[in-house]
């Protein structure tokens, strides 16, 4: 296939609005909470009842009334005018009782059993509705399964919850590739399930146009992800294989690193191109599949984390860019990256034909747009998450 000329490329919100067109969420499935973590919700869950439904206790202790009980002290015991009911945290508290004492504000249980400490109307306990009000929203639709979701879920009595969990097929490619598919294959795994999808088949498209459109022909799934020969070697047949399989709605973008990326469809079915360089494939992925794999798992955009550039970032007019970047410590010498975790200040690695050794330093991304040359120190950026 011809090289696009840099004129011909196409802006990145083109290429989104067509890729996304006409596209509608996947039918919701119901998982384990277990299985639902990290994955987007597909309707709203509220309390079906107040949690708890009734007062219920904080701790381990002795079930009292707080009136019986004003006053008592080591030096002033109060006698009970029954025998103490022990409770465990939890529990609901036994009716016209509305205060917990610790185990040692109890003489002696039983008959008899005198009370050597008081305690107000309310302590230890939770009243009805104190977790959870009826009604409460737990999760909505579209908001991503967390742990504490999963969590909350859990707590007023479910077990399960409806999800829509594109299913994506991949397709790994020869060309240019160091890594074998399982090694290529579990890294975009982990990608399209962050992204709350997961890969339902993964094949190695060998030989000429024909077999790479018969590989894209056979997946089943409700996005294609086909990694390595956009570009426009000899070996690669990713344009000229989805054209033949299906349509070729663009390729060439006006992205960067990520130009050779493409997109179409077969059938109904998207497809997208990515790169096989691990720099543009991962730029892609964000720019491009991320997005998508958003639109058919339903999910509603999350609040962007900002951060701080430490170093200014330049970029063309006219080209979307993606940069990655790495955290930094404040006052750290500029070239002092903090690999394990995503501080407020961020220092830009770069982007096109980025080293891997550098890549590995990344812990997110942010895009230039097309009409910005870029970003000068001190800028507060939106960062996206790897």
């Amino acid at each position: 296939m011809a090289r696009a000329s840099s004129a011909a490329l196409m802006p990145l919100d083109e290429a989104l609005a067509r890729l996304r067109d006409g596209l509608a969420p996947v039918t919701p499935c119901i998982l384990p909470l277990a299985e639902a973590v990290g994955r987007i919700a597909a309707a709203t869950v509220t309390a079906a009842g107040p949690l708890p439904r009734g007062r219920s206790s904080l701790r381990d202790g002795w079930a009292a009334v707080a009136a019986e009980i004003t006053g008592a002290s080591p030096y002033a015991p109060v006698p009970l005018p029954r025998a103490p009911a022990w409770i465990e945290a939890g529990e609901a508290l036994p009716p016209g009782h509305d205060t917990v004492l610790p185990a040692e504000a109890i003489a002696a249980a039983g008959p008899g059993a005198e009370a050597v400490s008081d305690a107000p109307a309310g302590d230890g306990t939770r009243p009805a509705g104190g977790d959870l009000a009826a009604g409460q929203e737990l999760i909505g639709a579209g908001a991503r399964v967390t742990a504490l979701r999963a969590l909350a879920l859990a707590e007023a009595g479910l077990d399960t919850v409806a999800v829509r969990v594109p299913r994506v097929a991949l397709v790994l490619t020869g060309a240019g590739r160091r890594a074998g598919p399982e090694a290529r294959g579990a890294a975009l795994a982990a990608l399209v399930g962050r992204a709350g999808g997961r890969v339902a088949s993964v094949a190695d498209a060998a030989g000429g146009v024909a077999d790479w459109a018969d590989a894209l022909a056979a997946a089943e799934a409700d996005a294609i992800l086909v990694v390595g020969g956009t570009g426009f070697g000899r070996a690669d047949h990713a344009a000229d294989a989805l054209a033949a399989a299906g349509r070729l709605d663009g390729h060439g973008l006006a992205l960067r690193p990520g130009e050779t990326a493409g997109f179409g469809r077969i059938g109904a079915t998207p497809v997208l191109l990515l790169p096989g360089r691990p720099e543009a494939m991962l730029a892609a992925f964000l720019a491009l599949a991320r997005p998508l794999l958003a639109v058919l798992a339903g999910a509603r955009p999350e609040p962007a984390r900002r951060a701080t550039l430490r170093r200014k970032v330049t970029s063309g007019i006219g080209l979307s860019e993606i940069v990655f970047v790495a955290g930094t410590e404040e006052g750290a010498p500029l070239d002092a990256a903090t690999p394990d975790v995503l501080t407020p200040d961020v220092l830009p690695l770069g982007g096109a034909e980025l080293a891997l050794g550098r890549l590995l330093l990344a812990r997110g991304a942010i895009l230039v747009p097309p009409e910005r040359e870029g970003y000068s120190e001190g800028t507060p950026v939106a960062i996206l998450p790897l």
